[in-house]
Formats: structure tokens, sequence, C-alpha cells
């Protein structure tokens, strides 16, 4: 099923279909990047547009009709063309697609609806006991009213241990408050704790990676007993582990970024610092705690017998040791003091504007390199350029790529990358034609582009087609999947006859006989793991992305 599927996808089509350019939606969007470029010539470009091109999440829709919407399209209408719809809705082909898509959003669902319960009926139970709120509810009395969260790597940590992980222990997303977008990190208390494991880690780290990129003030809200440790081997000791939490929060503080602490429940050990290293920090009455060692240690390193509010409680340090700056009687004393400090940043919001997007998309080389589609177009009145694949990359069509990517970066143009990429042309011909020297062009444009990329692997992502199309390796600011996604160096197929290929000669030389049941048998197990690897589902849960969204 996955190949047809893939293959179905018209790149054009898509952008008609809405996937990007919703026909007559209009929304808030901001000033053009012309204007930020020129008023920050040297800064990197983009540590000041994304969070524009984020500003969706808060978007409002403007009156329909209204003369700014018809003047624009008026103006575009003359300059850009309409894509045409070319889905034939009342086709077999689209009914089998639609429902094959359908059966793959209703799993997406139904894995999103079993990590939104966090670590059970009786954890939630408890929590709710103790006067403490769900992490995902924390950050919704934080977000402005009405608005958008966008939750990343919701799946992280699935199948990744014998133990579950909803959500990898943790839950990251980007939403406004007072109008200015911010980074949420909450620990999940109600799953092992809110502790640490090796993928709350890289989550964590994922998430002030992007808020360093963007320049997103990062709100944490703290419930965590620190590192888990029975693990403690794969999360303290190296660079990436957990102390490079505490490094980044520095880093990012000393950079002018915002670093706002909650103290809500436990904050123990190493996590002691989140609070401590934050620029303020808030702690609510009876379930906030900040201490390095709590009362079961401090009583077998000094003999001192002494709770844990007495310890390190909202009292000890809002009136002796002066740890946090601001004590909260409850959970939502807690957050609304929290909002407060973001309206008090003095970080206004770019004001915005009403813009339509239609379905413009200004084709850039239509008819050369025909299998990647590169264009023009606007996102929420934001000018982005777009690159899609059309089938295999040949020597022309990466050539195209490079030409465009470099394109955009001179002129600093957001890129978007749709990938549905098999790989690069093989074959006497297309060495012959140079496709290892276009190949790596196209690659050197991608490293090299400092505009803020997404990418959005929509079908394949197989081999060095990935590299060309801005994998993870090549840095994106956000790297989403669709639940059609397949991500591995090659197809199943073609690496279970790599492999039995490998295998049949190896055991030739031995003098070893392999019958043609043994090699179906091989390659089937090939195929399996190729499969299990491949899914979108696999990746996400260990970070590979930064979700899975419905298209």
């Amino acid at each position: 099923w996955k190949k047809p599927l893939c293959r179905s996808i018209d790149i054009r089509s898509s952008f008609r279909a809405g996937v990007f350019l919703r026909p007559s939606v209009y929304r808030e969007a901001s000033h053009t990047l012309t204007e930020t470029a020129h008023s920050t010539p040297h800064q990197p470009i983009h540590r000041h547009r994304l969070p524009e091109m984020l500003s969706r999440l808060a978007a409002r829709r403007p009156r329909p009709g209204s003369a700014r919407a018809a003047a624009y399209r008026s103006s575009a209408a003359a300059s850009s063309s309409v894509l045409p719809d070319a889905l034939d809705r009342s086709s077999d082909a689209y009914a089998r697609n639609a429902a094959a898509v359908g059966g793959l959003l209703s799993d997406l669902r139904s894995r999103v609806s079993q990590v939104l319960g966090g670590g059970g009926a009786g954890a939630v139970k408890r929590n709710e006991g103790r006067g403490k709120l769900l992490p995902r509810d924390r950050i919704d009395r934080l977000l402005d009213p009405g608005a958008s969260f966008l939750e990343l790597s919701q799946l992280a940590g699935s199948d990744v241990y014998e133990e579950a992980l909803p959500s990898g222990g943790i839950i990251t997303g980007i939403g406004p408050v007072h109008g200015r977008l911010c980074m949420f990190v909450a620990n999940d208390p109600t799953t092992k704790g809110g502790t640490y494991y090796p993928i709350t880690v890289k989550k964590h780290l994922r998430a002030q990676e992007i808020a360093s990129e963007c320049k997103l003030p990062c709100i944490y809200l703290v419930d965590s007993g620190g590192a888990n440790l029975p693990k403690q081997a794969e999360v303290f000791p190296d660079r990436d582990n957990f102390g490079r939490i505490f490094y980044n929060q520095a880093k990012m503080s000393a950079d002018g970024i915002p670093q706002i602490a909650v103290v809500l429940g436990s904050c123990t050990a190493g996590g002691a610092y989140i609070p401590a290293m934050a620029d303020e920090s808030i702690i609510v009455k009876g379930n906030g705690t900040i201490f390095l060692a709590g009362p079961p240690l401090v009583k077998a390193a000094t003999g001192e017998e002494i709770s844990a509010e007495d310890l390190g409680g909202a009292s000890v340090h809002c009136k002796v040791s002066g740890v946090s700056d601001h004590f909260a009687q409850d959970e939502r004393h807690g957050l609304a003091l929290g909002r407060n400090i973001v309206k008090n940043l003095h970080l206004a919001a770019k004001e915005t504007t009403r813009i339509v997007d239609g379905s413009e998309f200004d084709e850039f080389k239509k008819l050369y390199g025909t299998t990647l589609v590169t264009g023009f177009a606007r996102i929420c009145g934001q000018p982005v350029g777009i690159i899609g694949n059309n089938g295999i990359l040949f020597t022309e069509s990466a050539l195209k790529g490079t030409h465009f990517i470099e394109l955009c970066a001179q002129r600093n143009i957001p890129l978007i990358f749709l990938q549905n990429i098999s790989g690069f042309m093989v074959g006497s011909k297309s060495e012959a034609s140079g496709i290892a020297k276009a190949g790596a062009k196209m690659v050197m444009a991608v490293s090299c582009s400092k505009v803020p990329k997404i990418t959005i692997i929509v079908g394949g992502s197989f081999g060095a087609g990935n590299y060309g199309m801005c994998g993870r390796a090549y840095s994106p600011n956000f790297l989403f999947m669709w639940p059609t996604a397949r991500i591995s160096v090659m197809g199943g197929i073609q690496a279970a006859g790599v492999l039995a290929q490998i295998e049949k000669n190896n055991r030739k030389r031995q003098g070893v006989e392999w019958t043609k049941d043994d090699e179906e048998a091989f390659k089937a197990k090939v195929v399996e793991a190729y499969d299990k690897e491949g899914s979108p589902y696999y990746s996400t849960a260990r970070l590979w992305d930064d979700g899975i969204i419905d298209p």
C-alpha cells in the first residue's frame, strides 16, 4: 500500500488542496521579510523570521469580503498564476486514496489520544488529589484565550522502552502569551514522576534548540524528580545529556532570550538549576519544592530529619534563600503570575496585517527539471519558496533546486521542502550527466543557506534524496511528517535484494547451499525490518522529527 499511496500525491494539487495555501482563508500575518531584512541586515535571518512565520498560531479570521481582501486578490491575480485543481474527487482512485489516508489518520488520532492520558488514570487521579493540573492544562492556562498550541513530538518515546513513556514524559510546544510566541517545556508528573529518560532529555534539548534559533522566550513548567536513576548512564555523563539543559539556559539568557520557570512540584538535584538559572521564577506553596538533595538523602548524609516543605518549599525560597522571585498560593495563581511576567517583558509582537493567500503560486523554471517543483508563494502573508518532489531527482532537477535555493537565500526568503523522494537517478546515463556533482551542489546549497527552513515529509524520504531535500541532518527549523511518510536509507524491497545478493555470494564462496525458500525468507525479514524502522511512528518516537501532523 505504501508506494502507490505516496506516488498518488500531486505536489501542485497539494498546494491547491489547502495543505499550505488555503483559498479564501484570511489570517493575521507579519510584515514582509524585506522590511525585517533591511532593518537588521547583519543578523542571522532565522532569528527574526520564524516567529513571524508561526504567527498563524494566534491568527484570527477577518471579515470576509473586506476591501483589503478584494484589493489583494485583484493585484495578485494580475501577477500570479492560480493553480488549477487537478483532483478528480469523483474518481475511483481518489476514493481509494481518501479511504487509505483516512485509515492512516484514524491510526494517528488513536495513538495521539492514548498519550494524551499521560501516565494513566491512577496517576492522573493522584495528581489531581494534590491540587495539581495536568501539564497540557497548565499550558492552556498560560496561553492567550482561544489561541492555538503547536505541540511538538507528541509521540516521542512510543515503544522505545519496555515501559510506557507517553510523549517522552515531557510536553513541548509553541503558543502565544500576551501576543508573544513562547516555547513551553512542561514536565508530566504522571509519567514516571516526571523523571528524565534519555528521550526526555533529547526532547527538552530540541525545544531549547528551536527556542534559541527563533528567539522564543522559554517557559519551564517544572514538576520532575530529576534524572531517571536506572537510566543514569544514558542521561547524565555525555555532552548532550542532562547537563546540556542548563548550559542552553545560560547561553539563551545571555543572548537576551527570557527564561521563565514555574515550579509546580518537585525540582530535585540537577533539576533545581532550572528555576535557579531562570531570569524569573515562581514557586507554588505546598507543592513546589527546590533542593539539590531531598529529605531521604539529607537524612542519609547528615542525619537531619526535615520535611520537603521546610527543606525547600515556597516560604524558604521566597523569604529566606531568594532562589525564587514570586510566591504563588496555588497553581492557578502561579500560572497567572507567569502570564504577567511575559506581559512585562516589553517584547512587543510585530504588528500584523490581514492578507489572503488564495492559491497563487509563481512557479520557477516550470519546464526544466520537471521532477522537482519550485516556486514562490505566500503562507499567511509570509513570502516563501516552496520545493516539492514530483519524482526522482535527475541532474536537471538538482541543478534547478540548487538555483532556487540560492535565489531564496539571496533574497532572504524562507524555504518549505515537501519531501516525497525515492532518491537521485542511477545508471550510466545519469553518472555521465554528472548526477553526483549536481546532487552535491544541491546538498551544499541546502547546507549553506541561512534562511528559515521547514521540511514536511509527505511520502517517501529515501537515501541521498533526504539530504538534498533538507532532511534532519541539515537542521531545518522544523521537520514534520504526514502519516503517509516513509524514511529509510532505501526501500525495503531494494535493501532486501542487495543484502540477499551479498549473502548469496558469501554462501557460494563457503560452498553452502542457499535454497530459493531460504532466500525468500531472508528477504522477508529484511523487508519487515525496513517497514518497521521506516514507519513515521518509529521515527517520531525517537525524535527524528518534530511530530506527525494531519495533512
